[in-house]
């Protein structure tokens, strides 16, 4: 068990490097640049100007010169200095940031495997039943609705017509003031939309997926043999059938880490939440590649330590991984 995870944590650093480079080649391929992002509404901005403008960046510099430096900055845990006009380091700005988005996102979480996981064993327990065919209905609608359409459509209905919830933010006006229960209700209240918004689409697959594993795993032998034998169907269905059948789900979950910050780009510009997602699409169109990379630099912490995660929780769920045999 110690040497598989050890074996698993030392290839983390190398996927690092790999991530970041390819990450950093990609972005400075994309069309325009910081300069012409800052000049272009400027009339009186000259070649000479905007040459220095590049000099002061260091984007005249070879490509694979800025990223070692860039390297180099990101191994004293320097993430540099934003090319937007505050000229603020990016950890600062991150560090505004990330505490909400991680906080949204980690509750969507929950909601997901929380609400996926029993909406995947009934269906599945229930197959070709009424429930079942609601659960698929539910399912379809789920893959089928874009999540920047669900968004607007329940802000029109719950904030526009109905006047019930708020739309933007995650405070109203003066909610700085207020203290205990009813700052808590306040963003509870701002919260109900993104979160809903944030948990329907993945709910909708992820207990698909526990549907289809589960059975799976039900036409087993196995499962046959522990019913033959008298034990209680609630005992087969969740200590014999689920545990196999959550080693897929396992998966989802760690890739779902990444997701914490990459998911929450489009709810987050759509109801001017102040997190990360916003803050990347606002790097991304300023073509901001200091605050770009510290983004992304997360989002790829965050997969490694979802795949780390994930072959952890193998281990905990299958013997043969913990005895070195599979």
């Amino acid at each position: 068990m110690l040497a598989y995870l050890l074996k698993r944590f030392l290839m983390l650093l190398p996927l690092f490097i790999g991530i970041t480079l390819i990450t950093f080649v990609v972005i400075h391929l994309a069309p325009g640049e910081p300069v012409e992002m800052q000049t272009a509404l400027s009339p009186k901005a000259s070649a000479k100007s905007r040459e220095r403008l590049r000099e002061y960046y260091g984007l005249d510099k070879p490509l694979h010169v800025q990223y070692l430096s860039w390297l180099g900055r990101l191994s004293r845990l320097d993430f540099g200095r934003s090319f937007s006009p505050d000229g603020r380091p990016v950890i600062d700005k991150i560090k505004e940031r990330i505490p909400v988005t991680l906080s949204i996102n980690f509750i969507a979480l929950l909601l997901e495997f929380g609400l996926a996981i029993p909406i995947g064993i009934i269906a599945a327990t229930n197959r070709n039943s009424l429930i079942d065919k609601g659960i698929t209905l539910f399912v379809f609608i789920g893959f089928a609705v874009p999540t920047f359409w669900l968004s607007l459509l329940m802000m029109y209905i719950f904030g526009v017509k109905l006047g019930i919830l708020p739309i933007s933010g995650l405070h109203s006006l003066g909610g700085d003031r207020l203290t205990g229960i009813a700052w808590l209700l306040d963003t509870a209240k701002h919260l109900i939309l993104p979160l809903g918004v944030a948990t329907f689409g993945a709910l909708a697959g992820l207990s698909r997926y526990t549907r289809a594993t589960m059975l799976e795993v039900l036409g087993q032998d196995y499962i046959t043999t522990a019913r033959g034998k008298g034990l209680p169907e609630r005992l087969v269905i969740y200590r014999h059938a689920l545990r196999n059948a959550l080693l897929p789900v396992i998966t989802i979950l760690g890739f779902s880490l990444p997701g914490l910050i990459g998911g929450s780009v489009i709810f987050e510009t759509i109801f001017a939440i102040p997190g990360m997602g916003q803050l990347f699409y606002q790097g991304v169109m300023s073509r901001d590649y200091p605050l770009v990379m510290g983004v992304l630099v997360i989002g790829a912490l965050l997969t490694l330590i979802g795949n780390l995660l994930a072959d952890l929780l193998y281990a905990v769920a299958d013997p043969r991984i913990r005895h070195g045999n599979a």
